[in-house]
């Protein structure tokens, strides 16, 4: 089954951070961008995205805690924190291939994206100012990509025709 997450369109997103202020706030009232849920990352010099928890169907967090702290809620695919299992072993961090957990160090916690349940939608798809952020599944990020492929495809090829 894949699962809603936040994602990012790098042709949208000028790195900005909106996104990681609009979180922090959200889940600690605060500006400390160390708290935030979702991260601004810049992997190629032109190219930037945002990354948060992509809701794994097998989710090798979950998996990789000794101390069976985290969960994963079978309906939405929400990776579920039990912070007093929680020992800040970071096993989980090491674990997830998308960089998209972190340590709250004051509370020797992990913090990781929890979708807003309490909000209409994640406070960072709401108040990015280039709507980058979406809620989509894999499968509708992959058939977006190809669209786009396939436009730029008769883009090029349009160009080329002889005239």
């Amino acid at each position: 089954m894949s699962f809603a997450c936040v994602t990012c369109d790098p042709a949208l997103c000028t790195g900005c951070q909106v996104c990681e202020f609009a979180c922090a706030m959200a889940k600690t009232s605060s500006f400390d961008l160390e708290l935030a849920r979702i991260r601004t990352a810049r992997p190629e010099p032109e190219l930037v995205i945002s990354i948060t928890c992509r809701m794994c169907p097998s989710p090798p967090c979950v998996a990789a805690c000794p101390r069976n702290a985290l969960s994963q809620d079978p309906a939405k695919g929400i990776i579920l924190l039990n912070k007093a299992l929680c020992s800040g072993c970071g096993w989980c961090i090491e674990a997830c291939e998308f960089g998209a957990i972190s340590m709250d160090i004051r509370t020797k916690s992990v913090v990781i994206c929890d979708l807003c349940p309490e909000l209409p939608q994640p406070r960072c798809v709401e108040l990015c100012p280039r709507q980058a952020l979406s809620l989509a599944t894999t499968s509708q990020v992959a058939t977006r990509n190809r669209d786009r492929a396939a436009q730029r495809q008769l883009l090029e090829t349009a160009s080329k025709a002889p005239k």
